[in-house]
C-alpha cells in the first residue's frame, strides 16, 4: 500500500478530529502529500497539501481551522482538524504528487468524517 489513511469518525460541530496517512518512504521523499475530499453530490476539493520540507498549501475553507504537518521519523502526514462545521463533512482522501496539491499521482483510500450540529 502507497498510502494509508485512517483516523475518520464522527463529531459535534466544533469538535476536533486527526487523519494520519501513512506514506511509502519513496513517496514521502519526492511528493507533495495531503488531503482532498468529496462530499456527496460534489467534486473533490483540495484540502491541504504538505511538501518533505513543510511548505504547505491550504483550502480557505479551512484555512485557520486545520492544520497539516509531516512526521519525517514514521514518513506520516497529519492533518489536525479543529473547529469542525458540519459543511467538512466528507469522505477524506489521502493523496500524493506534485505542486503541493494540484497534479497528483497516488491516490489513498478514504475516510468518512461526519460532523453533526
Amino acid at each position: 500500500v502507497q498510502l494509508q489513511a485512517s483516523g475518520g469518525g464522527s463529531v459535534q460541530a466544533g469538535g476536533s478530529l486527526r487523519l494520519s496517512c501513512a506514506v511509502r518512504e519513496n513517496i514521502f521523499r519526492v511528493d507533495d502529500v495531503g488531503w482532498y475530499r468529496q462530499a456527496p453530490g460534489k467534486q473533490h476539493e483540495l484540502v491541504a497539501f504538505i511538501s518533505y520540507g513543510e511548505t504547505t498549501n491550504y483550502a480557505d475553507a479551512v484555512k485557520g481551522r486545520f492544520t497539516i504537518s509531516n512526521d519525517k521519523t514514521k514518513n506520516t502526514v497529519y492533518l489536525q482538524m479543529n473547529s469542525l462545521k458540519p459543511e467538512d463533512t466528507a469522505v477524506y482522501y489521502c493523496a500524493a504528487g506534485g505542486g503541493l496539491g494540484t497534479k497528483i499521482d497516488v491516490w489513498g483510500q478514504g475516510t468518512q468524517v461526519t460532523v453533526s450540529s
